[in-house]
């Protein structure tokens, strides 16, 4: 039997970063925010009770991913969304219910980060994302990117409210240092595994200043469509998106298995 057969290949469990990784990201970051308002808010669960379902949910959603053992769009980036979801939830219970402040979060989520990092670097020796095919690589992937949404929740509202800039202005900002960052990493030899965690965490106040300036209402600054329009929005282009992203996977699985299938009949016709 062959070595690199689908039964014992260790396949990457995270997407590619492309373009389309970048873009649905941010509409699921989106998302996340006006859905918790609407669930918070809306609804009326208030943050408790939201955040509660919302992380058992994401559990469930998590289970799901792990059992995978491969990249699959679907429980990716339903992980995604989710966990989006239930970091901004968490940032809000500490500021709306515990009443830290949002300085304190923001330093608090930067040390929880690189703690991870830390931790992660010393059990791994590596923080490439193109190499997760362990479940505890994995498990410091997912506990990372709860940071960075919990962390890019707390800066993003930090400069807007606190800082009083506005959506609108916060968004530009935050937009200004990707667009940096990815001057850095294509022409200036920026680390791509540090340019691509500091992009990550900075997407989540560019989609949360976003997704406010289209949902509030225009007196807080807003274009006042609501969380509901809001967030169907995004959802439907995010299901377009993961749709077209599965139908790749499979036909790049697909395409890995039939070379591998080739190199096999080829060792055969060799031994023969």
């Amino acid at each position: 039997m062959s070595a690199t057969s689908d039964s014992t290949k260790a396949y990457n469990r995270v997407p590619s970063v492309t373009a389309d990784f970048w873009l649905i990201k941010l509409m699921a970051v989106t998302m996340g925010e006006t859905a918790a308002d609407y669930l918070n808010v809306q609804m009326g669960l208030g943050l408790t009770a939201t955040s509660l379902i919302m992380s058992a949910i994401l559990l469930g959603a998590l289970a799901w991913q792990f059992a995978q053992k491969r990249y699959v769009p679907a429980a990716y980036w339903l992980s995604v969304v989710l966990i989006s979801i239930v970091g901004t939830l968490i940032t809000d219970n500490l500021v709306d219910n515990f009443h830290v402040p949002l300085l304190t979060t923001t330093i608090v989520f930067s040390i929880a980060l690189a703690l991870t990092f830390l931790l992660w670097f010393r059990a791994e020796r590596t923080l490439s994302i193109h190499s997760i095919f362990t479940n505890r690589r994995e498990t410091f992937y997912w506990l990372a990117i709860l940071f960075t949404f919990a962390l890019g929740t707390a800066a993003g509202d930090l400069v807007a409210e606190q800082f009083a800039l506005g959506y609108m202005a916060t968004g530009v900002l935050f937009g200004m240092i990707i667009l940096s960052l990815s001057i850095g990493y294509f022409f200036l030899g920026l680390d791509p595994i540090l340019g691509f965690w500091l992009v990550y965490i900075l997407t989540r106040p560019l989609g949360a200043s976003f997704g406010d300036l289209m949902s509030q209402p225009a007196r807080y600054g807003g274009l006042g469509l609501g969380t509901v329009v809001t967030s169907g929005i995004f959802l439907v282009a995010i299901i377009a998106i993961v749709v077209f992203m599965s139908l790749r996977n499979e036909g790049e699985l697909s395409e890995d298995n039939g070379a591998q299938a080739g190199a096999g009949d080829k060792l055969a016709r060799q031994k023969a």
